[in-house]
């Protein structure tokens, strides 16, 4: 697959730009960023220095744009056209703007001049961004609104908090693409059309989910403790913690400051001496004796070897704490065939 681009796009907006009179170039110019100057100026910004209405440079915009399309020059290009559809097509056919200008050249003068480029063709086709989408330039609409339509399924498809790897992910999203060219299933054109959507995003590690989730659009030290331990597996002391943060992300992370993150978040349990573990993982949160009160509410009464067993599957402690806080009579009380229950 070839997506690179045999013309050069400067040379080529500057012949487009000669059919046109000499103001009509200049708002052109100024509009889309492609003289010396790479600001994109505004209607209005444009309409102050000729001391018109933005609107009267609306429409030069668009009727110098008109007159580009009816020259022969722009009949000359048309194969330039097809090179810049073709390049799309392998693409994906829809590909957020932003990916597809940086995708041609990181230069952002030559992308402005892509841009004015596809601006003119007829065969491309710019989508606004909304709430749920980025701009993004389609050559075919039919299959758009397919991608659009099982994009938003994938989407609220995701628990609000839920992490996926990035095949699992697009697994799922190729179980809602119905009658899509075989040509698309292909692992980055799906990436690209992910990438076309506000809603789904991936974190620092390269999972998956909805991006407003604190698990993906990762902000601060408890978010960023939550995707060590989670990597983790295991309970993990806040230290190590605090280190994995700063060599796995290269945030510095204050071990003091890590701790205290950790103890205000209800994602995280403690579970042992400076040990920490997900709510998630199905940890009873609270102290040892809270520990001891819930297995007994579970399971009913318990003799101290059951209880010890249950509660070390709960906390990294020593079994003579967890005796300690059995034999306090306020809390719990033994039967005569030595169970344990909770004190009326």
């Amino acid at each position: 697959m070839t997506t690179t681009i045999s013309f050069k796009p400067k040379q080529v907006t500057k012949k487009l730009l000669e059919v046109l009179a000499e103001r009509a170039q200049d708002v052109l110019t100024k509009r889309y960023g492609i003289g010396k100057d790479t600001e994109k100026k505004t209607l209005e910004a444009i309409g102050k220095e000729y001391g018109i209405t933005r609107e009267r440079v609306r429409q030069i915009e668009e009727y110098s744009l008109a007159n580009i399309r009816k020259s022969d020059e722009f009949k000359k290009t048309e194969p330039i056209f097809e090179e810049l559809k073709s390049c799309i097509d392998e693409l994906g056919a829809v590909i957020s703007e932003q990916e597809l200008l940086n995708h041609f050249s990181k230069n952002e003068s030559i992308q402005n001049h892509i841009h004015f480029l596809l601006v003119l063709g007829s065969d491309f086709t710019r989508m606004k961004e909304d709430k749920f989408f980025h701009h993004r330039w389609i050559i075919d609409s039919t299959l758009a609104e397919k991608v659009h339509t099982s994009i938003k399924k994938l989407y609220e498809g995701l628990n609000e908090d839920a992490i996926v790897s990035e095949s699992e992910l697009i697994e799922s999203f190729l179980g809602y693409l119905k009658n899509v060219s075989e040509q698309y299933k292909d692992e980055a054109i799906l990436r690209r059309w992910l990438g076309t959507t506000k809603k789904i995003d991936k974190n620092p590690l390269g999972e998956w989910g909805r991006s407003d989730s604190p698990n993906i659009n990762v902000k601060g030290m408890r978010d960023y403790a939550f995707l060590v331990i989670r990597r983790h597996g295991s309970p993990i002391h806040f230290r190590e913690v605090a280190d994995t943060i700063t060599q796995l992300f290269g945030k510095k992370a204050h071990v003091a400051t890590c701790h205290n993150e950790l103890i205000k978040d209800s994602r995280f349990v403690l579970v042992g001496r400076g040990l920490y573990a997900l709510t998630e993982w199905g940890y009873i949160s609270g102290v040892v004796r809270d520990v001891i009160s819930e297995i007994i509410k579970k399971h009913g009464p318990l003799t101290r070897e059951e209880i010890i067993d249950k509660v070390l599957k709960e906390r990294y402690v020593k079994e003579n704490t967890i005796m300690v806080n059995l034999q306090n009579p306020a809390y719990f009380k033994k039967d005569s065939k030595g169970r344990y229950s909770i004190a009326s």
